[in-house]
């Protein structure tokens, strides 16, 4: 072997030492003014000597420990071929997409360097590092999906524990809860509360976001919408208002809970009812549908807020609707909401007859058409007097 051959590889040993070191000095000593890389890492990498010191620094800002082991090399004339062992813990930084594991990986790599006057001007490379840190980047997403799939089973208990379990049997009255949800989980709730004098509190809601978190919130409004108005006889408004105040201090940003409650006294027919910010439910009289109009702010705002509060009486034959966004704000394929005046129409139209929920999904499901993805959960509770 020549002088000259034995040169050539022992200039690229001492450049990869360097490059396990980041001795900068080194390699910058050791690469010729016009270096040029043939090994792309980055989509905004330069391919000049500075690109190739700049891909270096990134790679030590994310892997700890690295060691070139040098298996076989062969050099003739101005080119040296080696084949490498590149061992390195991904434990300091994100690297090409994939977050630190704290592991130790190691890859195979062939270099092809051109040696011109004493320096290393040219680098081309071959390596198993891209497949290693893909295999890493699929455990990483696997590892995420079962966290979110578990996320979402905890969700799921808490909505499934948070949604009633019957519909109360109430003489001359009618029941009807429907609930579908866009995602797994949502963040409507509806629910039923037994109070004194054989009246019954009905609650319909919207919590804002996705996930457990709506679930949380969903939950937690739930629990203290039952607890305060089965403590005392406190009105519907009244009962907004506390369940406003204790909700504001724990809100989580940017979340908020919009609520219809009432109160119904199957006796008389007496509906006392106030509003936190939802969409206004129809109550049907045989000449239309009316909105019954409560004014208030969503849950969970703002704290000390009042919640308007009013009274209807329902004779026989007349029904309420109560209803979430996710069915006014569903879109046909060409963009257009379902909107008000159709929820309004159908009401009207069928309001006396005992299915008002089936007919109005019914329409909605034709004015989506097929294929519609759902964009958010749809509450509906039907109160009808025989």
């Amino acid at each position: 072997m020549t002088s000259e051959a034995e040169y050539n590889k022992t200039l690229v040993l001492r450049l990869f030492e360097a490059r396990g070191k980041l001795d900068m000095d080194a390699m910058e000593e050791m690469l010729a003014p016009h270096f040029l890389s043939h090994t792309k890492m980055f989509p905004s990498q330069q391919l000049d000597r500075e690109g190739w010191k700049r891909m270096s620094l990134e790679y030590h800002a994310a892997f700890s420990n690295t060691r070139f082991i040098v298996e076989e090399q062969v050099a003739e004339k101005d080119k040296v071929v080696s084949r490498f062992t590149v061992h390195a813990t991904h434990d300091l930084g994100e690297f090409l997409g994939v977050a630190p594991t704290g592991r130790e990986i190691a890859s195979m790599a062939i270099f092809i360097h051109r040696i011109s006057d004493g320096k290393i001007a040219e680098e081309r490379s071959l390596g198993t590092v891209g497949q290693t840190l893909m295999e890493q980047r699929l455990e990483q997403e696997r590892v995420e999906r079962e966290r979110i799939e578990q996320e979402l089973e905890v969700a799921r208990s808490i909505q499934q524990a948070s949604l009633p379990e019957e519909v109360p049997t109430l003489e001359g009255w009618q029941i009807s809860p429907f609930y579908q949800p866009a995602r797994e989980v949502g963040g409507d709730f509806y629910d039923f509360f037994e109070l004194p004098e054989g009246r019954l509190g009905l609650v319909v809601g919207d919590a804002t976001g996705k996930g457990v978190p709506a679930a949380l919130v969903m939950a937690s409004a739930r629990s203290m919408l039952r607890a305060v108005a089965r403590a005392s006889e406190y009105s519907p408004g009244d009962v907004l208002g506390r369940v406003n105040d204790t909700l504001v201090t724990d809100m989580p940003p940017n979340m908020f809970v919009t609520c219809f409650y009432a109160i119904l006294d199957p006796r008389s027919g007496s509906l006392s009812y106030a509003n936190a910010g939802h969409d206004l439910p129809y109550v049907h009289h045989g000449d239309g549908a009316e909105e019954l109009r409560a004014r208030g702010m969503p849950l969970g705002l703002m704290p000390a807020m009042s919640y308007e509060q009013k009274e209807v009486v329902l004779d026989a034959g007349v029904s309420v609707l109560l209803y979430s966004d996710g069915l006014v704000e569903a879109h046909d394929p060409k963009g257009e909401m379902f909107g008000f005046p159709r929820v309004r129409a159908q009401v009207a139209e069928r309001g006396e007859q005992r299915s008002l929920g089936e007919y109005l999904m019914e329409e909605l499901y034709s004015f989506v058409g097929e294929g519609w993805e759902q964009e958010d959960d749809i509450t509906l509770l039907t109160l009808r007097r025989s």
